[in-house]
């Protein structure tokens, strides 16, 4: 292996910066796993912890990207031996952990998932966080009582990382999507990824929220929060559910007490960095077989370099992405 090798390193001594430049082994932080990155992708968080006021980073300097797949290179733990293809998301993994930007990645065993049989170690960082977070969300509707012939379901922020994987994922399972989101000039794309219907947010979420209004799905994926979430809420049908995992329109959901007790709707939390590993690595699993799409690689909006990272994560900061962008590198 090379040493020094090639990562994205913050720091904020000042001025604060940026930059690709030159890491040791030393340098990484203690894990029982040694992992070669061949890929990993760009996410909101990645883009926070990009800044320095991103609120996401507490020491520096810092590595970030919360995610990576890869192939073991050595390891102390022995579930993972030399060669093996694995995955890495979620956790400390970019935030208080060294995270994927890096050539070579050093990671706690028990947050190594073994890469599933079906999936590429490309395919594993389409997904990424995103598209873990979109089936995590998919599990608990269908845990819900979700199913494919009772109606409709909304995915908002469809044209993000987590909607437009919930949508490819949904379309995949047999629903009959209705993808929302503010730019509707990438209807075509979303039409690719299997939604069924295509509508702006305003259509959702565009004037005052009604405590409650008219039934239009049975189910929502929503990666947005804030108003919108509230309006989602007031239009599921009777019994139904949203998995809200998002908070791009606000922390505060402006919503009374009446969607959950006049129609028995159901708001659903979801949490991908936490998720115990045995739900993961299940989940890992379906991923890559009945959930996968065959449009698995219309998510992917670019594949880049370490060197034009930097503006990639500028790009997510300011909604410049549509789907996945992947980081190549090796």
């Amino acid at each position: 292996m090379t040493n020094p090798f090639q990562a994205l390193v913050v720091d904020k001594t000042e001025p604060f910066s940026i930059e690709v430049r030159p890491v040791s082994l030393e340098e990484l932080p203690a894990g029982e796993v040694l992992i070669k990155v061949a890929y990993s992708s760009v996410n909101y968080k990645d883009g926070l912890a990009s800044i320095p006021n991103g609120n996401i980073v507490r020491n520096y300097p810092f590595i970030p990207g919360i995610d990576l797949s890869g192939t073991v290179v050595s390891s102390k733990d022995s579930r993972f031996r030399e060669g093996q293809s694995v995955i890495a998301t979620s956790y400390g993994i970019g935030v208080s952990h060294f995270g994927g930007f890096s050539e070579y990645a050093r990671i706690p065993a028990d947050w190594v998932v073994d890469l599933p049989e079906g999936l590429t170690l490309r395919e594993a960082m389409i997904y990424g966080t995103a598209g873990f977070t979109a089936a995590l969300s998919v599990q608990a509707l269908e845990a819900q009582g979700m199913t494919p012939d009772q109606g409709k379901v909304l995915v908002t922020g469809a044209t993000g990382g987590v909607g437009g994987a919930a949508t490819a994922i949904l379309a995949k399972l047999g629903y009959q999507v209705t993808a929302s989101t503010g730019r509707t000039d990438e209807a075509g794309y979303l039409q690719a990824l299997g939604a069924a219907e295509v509508i702006s947010r305003e259509e959702v979420a565009g004037t005052a929220v009604k405590p409650l209004d008219k039934q239009l799905w049975q189910a929502a994926v929503d990666s947005v929060g804030g108003a919108p979430l509230a309006a989602v809420l007031s239009k599921i049908a009777y019994g139904g559910a949203v998995a809200a995992s998002g908070l791009t329109a606000g922390t505060a959901v402006p919503t009374t007490v009446l969607p959950f007790i006049l129609r028995g709707v159901s708001l659903l939390g979801i949490d991908s960095v936490a998720c115990p590993m045995e739900i993961r690595a299940k989940l890992w699993q379906r991923m890559a077989g009945d959930m996968k799409p065959a449009v698995l690689d219309t998510l992917v909006d670019r594949e880049i370099s370490l060197t034009e990272l930097p503006a990639a994560l500028q790009d997510i900061l300011q909604s410049g992405t549509r789907g996945r962008v992947l980081v190549r590198l090796s």
